[in-house]
């Protein structure tokens, strides 16, 4: 049995169980300020100790996921008011006494889906959420990606033409990066009410298809996946799967010779098998390979 805690920027959802097919309890609840937060998680988990192997955590970032850094565990430079600098792992692992694995949630959610979902057998697979946010995780020979962080294909920066969309941007970092162009926040900046109200033939839809279709050609020139997984609240606009895939490959252009995308893109970009749960599904993944399960 195992531990899970998807720490999202909106919610976070703690779990009890080994899998899918196995989920013991479960709860969720809004994300304030940290103190508050993480003891709610941890309340969650008291009296269930002595059944968990392990916890795993898969955060909003960016956080520092080197485990020799000092700040390893730390959400770090986050806009989210209040928890720039936090050191989440820490305070969970010394309050819960277990091994603790920890990751950024789209990471957690691509080995989440590798484990279980869409990513089965597959060396190599991206997972990118589009939501409040845009994050991107992902596996290279069957390991998750680090580097000096983590992945941040949230902020690639795309071509913008400024006559044809002149929005600025909503990214407090970079303006118009992917991220500042394509969330759902940008979406509702951009055209004055939120995205889920937009009707599916709604101009915003082929704009975001585009956006998002140029960040997808940088990562497949990038890192070669064998599989995109597209999840997010954004992304339950089933409108935009088509829109997307059409536009990568009128991008691409045919350079990228490979029959996923010529003619099986259908199943090269995909949603989540695991759907909503991939995240919290993830952070259990990360506390079963935290010790070697």
């Amino acid at each position: 049995m195992y531990g899970g805690i998807e720490a999202g920027g909106t919610k976070f959802v703690c779990t009890v169980g080994s899998g899918p097919e196995d989920i013991r309890a479960e709860d969720r609840f809004p994300t304030t300020t940290p103190d508050e937060t993480i003891a709610c998680a941890i309340d969650f988990f008291q009296g269930h100790e002595s059944d968990l192997a392990a916890l795993g955590i898969a955060s909003f970032g960016p956080v520092d996921p080197d485990p020799r850094s000092p700040r390893y565990g730390f959400i770090t430079t986050t806009p989210k008011p209040g928890w720039a600098q936090t050191d989440i792992l820490g305070v969970v692992r010394r309050a819960l006494n277990l091994p603790v694995g920890f990751d950024t949630d789209v990471n957690g959610a691509a080995l989440g889906e590798h484990r279980w979902g869409v990513a089965q057998g597959l060396d190599t697979c991206v997972y990118l959420t589009i939501g409040t946010g845009i994050g991107g995780g992902g596996m290279v020979e069957g390991q998750l990606i680090h580097g000096l962080v983590h992945p941040e294909m949230g902020h690639i920066r795309l071509p913008h033409d400024r006559e044809m969309d002149p929005f600025a941007g909503f990214c407090p970092f970079h303006g118009d990066c992917l991220e500042g162009l394509a969330t759902g926040p940008a979406l509702e900046a951009r055209w004055g009410q939120p995205a889920d109200t937009l009707p599916p033939d709604h101009a915003a839809w082929p704009l975001e298809a585009r956006y998002l279709a140029l960040g997808l050609v940088n990562v497949i020139c990038t890192l070669s996946p064998q599989r995109i997984i597209m999840g997010g609240g954004v992304m339950n606009q089933q409108q935009l799967f088509p829109l997307v895939r059409k536009q990568v490959q009128e991008l691409l252009n045919g350079y990228v010779q490979a029959p996923e995308i010529l003619e099986r893109i259908d199943t090269y970009i995909v949603p989540p098998a695991l759907e909503g749960r991939a995240g919290v599904l993830g952070a259990i993944a990360l506390a079963a390979q935290e010790v070697g399960a």
